[in-house]
């Protein structure tokens, strides 16, 4: 896996990803930004997110859950002193769907957190104090 950061202009930079996609990184306006992207800590949340959403709806799939919509909250705490690295991130996956199983659900975010999502599982190895739960919102027919 590859990836390129270039730098733009003040705090900005432009990543781009080995497979070719592209984002904006900025900072705030007052360390020399324009707030015209996010954050790289917020990168690095938002694509522990996307690692461990990509195993749940994948399990959930093959298990034929009637999923019509996936969205994992993030909160993460970060250290008051330099680096302020994560402490602490609780991921909450709320799964709407029709006819959901809650064994099957409840199995996909343990899958997730315990064996598949290499981001959440790098920074537990890392300190950081991961946790899960879950929520499962009943669509009418």
């Amino acid at each position: 896996m590859q990836a390129t950061v270039k730098w733009v202009d003040g705090a900005m930079f432009l990543g781009e990803s080995g497979s070719g996609h592209s984002v904006v990184m900025d900072g705030p306006e007052d360390h020399g930004g324009r707030n015209m992207g996010v954050r790289p800590m917020e990168m690095l949340l938002i694509g522990m997110g996307g690692c461990a959403s990509f195993d749940v709806m994948s399990m959930l799939h093959k298990s034929r859950q009637q999923v019509q919509d996936c969205r994992c909250e993030l909160d993460a705490q970060r250290a008051d002193a330099v680096p302020a690295v994560f402490e602490k991130i609780h991921l909450k996956f709320v799964v709407s769907g029709r006819n959901l199983k809650e064994a099957h659900v409840k199995r996909a975010v343990e899958l997730s957190a315990e064996k598949y999502c290499s981001a959440s599982i790098m920074m537990e190895k890392a300190g950081v104090e991961v946790s899960h739960s879950y929520e499962i919102v009943e669509l009418d027919a």
